[in-house]
């Protein structure tokens, strides 16, 4: 299956600290195995962020690069349809990350929310870094870079995408002033061709009157498709939807994606920071004894006792694992202590070990073709390297880095 060549671009990434566990599978990897089919997709292992808290030690980062990238074979990625690539292979994201950080207000990435938690979450790390601080512009320069349309998260995450919004609207009003600005927007409209130029003022005045996020969306998307036009004009007429300026890094929209709460085996989150995590490729026989092993409703402390699943964490492997019939049995059966604990986590186990197994049969054939890995990463280091080549050479003229 291939992509409309016009389709909005997705950007994403993940930070490479180790094997991937199920909770980054069905936290993020599943929906990009969906997305690639549906946009423009970009996605990267994120080498640099993972320096940002584990800047000390590093002998282990190529391993855990390779490892993610098998995983994320393994999930589904298709190299035929998205672009994977690794972000220290496309330098540009270094440069994006310099100049932005002359124009960007301390304050702003002081007040993002995850930077005092994730202080305080690891206290026995030293984190007071420039690198630390800066995480949240290198993420806004890595999404800029690509012109992403959208970036798909969590409803926890939306924030650090806002942050990329206002660095995006901060640039463009600094940079993006044109003398005549009006005047080439309007002839710029003109060459989109007569149906497009008309539905092109429509979506812009609902947009600006009335706040028609839709209508904005499709303008956009109106000018984006259009190969009539110029480089220039496109972004006066991106500028223009909203306000007086190019718009030389479009903002992007936050896409929701469905992210269900997976428990580690101690009940909270899983992460590999609390050591409670389910790999991928985990040993099968492994897996089934943590399974067995995790933890239930505590007020369950017999065989006798009833339950309720929705104080259980297992309950929560089993709205991402079972069908209705079994969480049917598992809900009347722990309520009424019809059944165990052990009898309510043998299905969920059959259930993932097979997908662990899965897993571990896909990842073998490219464990056993490194040629092949290189080779998709370097094509998609070239891909990446292109697209953001376009965008620092329009930064730097606007900036006047350059000499027209």
């Amino acid at each position: 299956m291939s992509v409309n060549p016009q389709a909005r671009r997705v950007l994403s990434g993940m930070r490479p600290t180790g094997p991937l566990h199920l909770g980054n599978y069905h936290g993020a990897l599943r929906s990009w195995v969906e997305l690639q089919y549906q946009y423009e997709c970009f996605f990267f292992i994120a080498d640099w962020h993972a320096l940002t808290t584990g800047y000390e030690d590093t002998s282990a980062l190529q391993d855990h690069i390779r490892a993610v990238l098998v995983d994320w074979l393994a999930a589904g990625l298709n190299p035929g349809v998205a672009t994977l690539f690794i972000q220290s292979h496309v330098p540009e994201h270094a440069e994006l990350h310099l100049l932005l950080s002359m124009m960007t207000p301390l304050g702003w990435l002081e007040r993002v929310p995850t930077y005092k938690e994730q202080q305080a979450e690891l206290r026995d790390r030293d984190l007071a870094t420039y690198g630390f601080l800066g995480y949240p512009l290198l993420q806004s320069a890595d999404i800029l870079l690509y012109r992403a349309d959208f970036v798909p998260v969590g409803e926890d995450q939306v924030a650090h995408v806002e942050v990329t919004r206002e660095l995006a609207r901060r640039f463009n009003h600094l940079y993006g002033r044109e003398p005549q600005f009006e005047e080439k927007a309007e002839r710029g409209v003109r060459s989109l061709g007569g149906r497009n130029s008309t539905l092109y003022r429509q979506l812009r005045r609902r947009f600006q009157e009335a706040g028609d996020t839709e209508a904005l969306t499709r303008a956009r998307a109106l000018v984006q498709a259009n190969n009539r036009i110029t480089v220039a004009d496109r972004e006066r007429l991106l500028g223009f939807l909203e306000g007086s300026h190019l718009s030389i890094l479009p903002e992007p929209q936050v896409l929701l994606t469905a992210s269900p709460r997976v428990p580690g085996l101690d009940g909270r989150k899983m992460s590999k920071s609390y050591g409670n995590t389910i790999g991928l490729r985990e040993d099968p026989d492994a897996v089934a004894q943590k399974l067995r092993a995790m933890k239930t409703d505590p007020a369950r402390a017999r065989r006798t006792d009833p339950g309720d699943p929705e104080k259980c964490p297992v309950w929560d492997l089993h709205k991402i694992y079972s069908d209705e019939a079994t969480r049917r049995w598992v809900s009347e059966g722990c309520r009424s202590a019809g059944i165990g604990c052990l009898d309510c986590k043998k299905p969920l186990i059959d259930q993932i070990v097979e997908e662990v197994r899965a897993f571990r049969r896909r990842a073998q054939e490219f464990e056993d073709n490194p040629d092949l890995v290189r080779g998709i990463v370097a094509e998609g280091a070239s891909k990446a390297r292109e697209a953001a080549h376009q965008t620092l050479d329009e930064v730097r003229r606007a900036m006047h880095l350059r000499a027209d």
